[in-house]
């Protein structure tokens, strides 16, 4: 049977292939102090010494903030235990030189239901608007440069610079029937309907800060599939994005109830701070919204 003759290139390369194979050998290992090191990294004791330090000053900070918080709370629960009881949430507080003689609060806790809800009822439509406008349209741009300085020039003005200038604003004549008059005709320029607005403007740049950072998160395609159904930009927001970014819009609603419970420089001034709701005239629910009262916080 005859056989195939090797040419001079096939021997060649046979012969060069065998010749590599034989002192290749296996690969070579790293270096092992650089292998040690790498895995000596994992544990904290071979960091530097600084390293070591700050780590160990972090671990000190942390437990010492945690300690603190459960020492506050643990106090607030043993000395507060020993006056609360579900009576005081059906007593109407009164004036005393003694403050656990004062009696209850439940015009304080109806105060701070109705001031949140008056504010949060104005807060969230505009802030929601004012964002989805400033995000999706933006037009024209000296406007929204406008708009957007003067939301941070809110959320960074004092709360009794905004008290102050609501006092000067509610007690015109012009605005008497938000709020009650005297028997001359003075005009108080406290209630709920003048403290509200006033709370409204404080908590509207969280709910447009949090909406912005909500919408702008939402990934663009979401936006281009809608426009390519035949969707208006409108409905589009409507139907697309404003329900995508709902854990958002509540998480600033809810930024924003807080800030409104938390006030007390605008309770004092522009709600009154006083211990009972008092109505001023005119139909039930009207008559408290334009009389005066206080909050839990400031109580």
């Amino acid at each position: 049977m005859p056989t195939a003759t090797p040419t001079p290139a096939s021997a060649a390369a046979h012969q060069n292939g065998a010749r590599d194979a034989a002192h290749s050998g296996p690969p070579a290992a790293p270096p092992p102090g650089l292998h040690r090191s790498a895995r000596g990294l994992d544990t904290v004791r071979s960091w530097p010494l600084a390293d070591q330090i700050a780590y160990a000053l972090c671990w000190v900070v942390g437990v010492g903030l945690c300690v603190a918080a459960v020492a506050i709370v643990g106090l607030f629960a043993v000395k507060g235990l020993s006056y609360l009881s579900p009576s005081l949430l059906l007593q109407h507080p009164s004036a005393s030189p003694k403050q656990s003689a004062s009696g209850g609060f439940l015009d304080p806790l109806e105060g701070t239901l109705i001031l949140t809800a008056v504010g949060t009822l104005i807060a969230a439509p505009i802030g929601v608007a004012l964002a989805v406008w400033l995000t999706e349209y933006g037009r024209p741009v000296w406007l929204a440069r406008s708009l957007e300085a003067a939301v941070e020039m809110i959320a960074g003005t004092p709360d009794v610079l905004l008290a102050l200038f609501a006092v000067a604003v509610f007690a015109r004549q012009a605005l008497a029937f938000l709020s009650s008059t005297s028997a001359g005709g003075a005009v108080s320029g406290r209630s709920f309907l003048t403290a509200g607005p006033v709370l409204a403007l404080v908590a509207v740049p969280l709910v447009v800060g949090a909406t912005r950072e909500a919408l702008t998160s939402v990934p663009r395609h979401m936006r281009e599939a809608s426009y390519a159904l035949g969707k208006t930009k409108a409905r589009t927001i409507r139907k697309v994005l404003l329900p995508s970014v709902r854990p958002g819009i509540a998480r600033g609603v809810t930024l924003g109830a807080g800030r409104i419970m938390a006030d007390t420089a605008i309770v004092i001034y522009v709600l009154g701070g006083l211990l009972r709701l008092t109505a001023a005239g005119g139909l039930p629910v009207l008559s408290t919204l334009r009389g005066e009262g206080t909050t839990l916080t400031n109580y």
